[in-house]
């Protein structure tokens, strides 16, 4: 099981419009092959920071999701709203 930590940042104003792009996005993950779940939140005192944390059975259901037309699609329609670049970050578990 894989964590998949994406931080945005939205252009001020927009955030109606994007929390509609980013349920879009979410749903059409929830038919990926490998999605477990995810979240969706706010920074505290600052509407236009996004964190989104997803979980994947693993690397390659991921990649699969990332590289796939579907996600092309749905962001399309976010990045317009985005001030920069999202940024993605990869956690596994720790080993112990």
């Amino acid at each position: 099981m894989i964590k998949i930590i994406i931080e945005r940042r939205i252009m001020p104003g927009l955030e109606e419009e994007y929390e509609q792009a980013a349920r879009e996005a979410m749903r059409e993950s929830l038919g990926a092959r490998g999605f477990v779940g995810g979240e969706s939140l706010v920074e505290l005192g600052h509407s236009d920071r996004r964190l989104m944390i997803t979980k994947w059975r693993d690397l390659r259901a991921w990649k699969e999701w990332y590289t796939s037309e579907t996600r092309a699609r749905v962001m399309q329609q976010l990045m317009p709203l985005l001030t920069e670049e999202e940024r993605i970050r990869i956690y596994e578990p720790a080993s112990h």
